[in-house]
């Protein structure tokens, strides 16, 4: 996987942040979700490496990056916080503005990177979510169903990392595959990857970390974005499954229009892990509007 890409680390904002880095041109940041890594992108990563200098890291607590520990606020996982070391990142490569290319966990990192940071981030491709605050608001039984790992991950410390930490791998099978297309579009060299970077130490607890900031902190930071007047500024294109609970339980473009100024966006004809189940699809959409 990622041929010409080199794998790298770098300690920014407190914290070392694991990245691959590859191609040439305009520099695009690719933010992955749960329970996965940067791996998740290598379908896409050497179309894309033609068109761009590509970045895909792991966020802070999953796959090789750094996994410090939960605090009483979840301020360490907040997606402020999250952000942040993706903006110092991107400054320390020598990217004073970027485009963004992201999934799931990794997508609310971006929308927070793009609030904060909104003279850095050019462009954005945010897939297969609804923005946390509507979503949590929204909550419907089917969506409950569907995301049943949203409520588990934030219980109290320790029981989720306790039953994470002994089982990763019957995890990762239980949430990736109970998604629509089940464990079909996962490579046998990506899953291993997941199935590595879940059983390292302190991935459980950055993973709790990263859910129970979701459904404190981060919700106070988005309320007061809403309060203030503050919306998503840069051009930004919402991609989703139409196999999916975004596409099942929520309006999601029309949710994104009320935080976004400039978006636009459609149904793919796949689930949830749109970059490993349709990745020409992905690139069709994604390259005409990044470039």
């Amino acid at each position: 996987m990622f041929a010409g890409f080199e794998k790298k680390r770098l300690a920014v904002n407190g914290v070392e942040i694991a990245f691959r880095i590859g191609g040439s041109g305009p520099a695009l940041l690719l933010l992955h979700g749960h329970p996965q890594t940067s791996a998740i992108w290598h379908k896409v990563a050497p179309t894309l490496a033609r068109h761009f200098t590509v970045v895909a890291a792991d966020l802070r607590g999953y796959g090789d990056s750094a996994k410090p520990e939960d605090d009483p606020q979840h301020l360490n996982y907040s997606k402020r916080e999250m952000a942040n070391d993706m903006a110092e990142l991107m400054a320390a490569l020598g990217f004073a503005r970027f485009k963004v290319l992201a999934h799931d966990r990794g997508a609310r990192v971006a929308h927070r990177l793009a609030v904060d940071h909104a003279a850095r981030v050019e462009k954005m491709v945010l897939l297969d979510i609804a923005p946390t605050l509507a979503m949590y608001r929204g909550t419907s039984e089917a969506f409950a169903r569907a995301y049943w790992h949203w409520f588990f991950l934030i219980r109290p410390q320790p029981l989720p990392e306790m039953l994470i930490e002994a089982n990763p791998a019957q995890y990762l099978q239980s949430v990736m595959g109970a998604r629509s297309a089940g464990m079909a579009p996962f490579s046998p060299e990506a899953l291993a990857e997941y199935e590595r970077c879940l059983a390292l130490p302190g991935t459980a607890r950055g993973i709790c970390g990263d859910y129970r900031a979701s459904a404190g902190i981060d919700l106070v930071h988005d309320q007061a974005d809403i309060d203030a007047g503050v919306k998503l500024a840069c051009p930004t294109l919402v991609l989703w499954g139409a196999e999916g609970a975004i596409e099942q339980c929520f309006d999601a473009l029309g949710e994104w229009q009320k935080v976004a100024l400039d978006v636009d966006g459609k149904a793919l004809a796949c689930g949830h892990y749109i970059a490993e189940e349709a990745p020409e699809l992905l690139l069709a959409e994604a390259l005409g509007f990044l470039r």
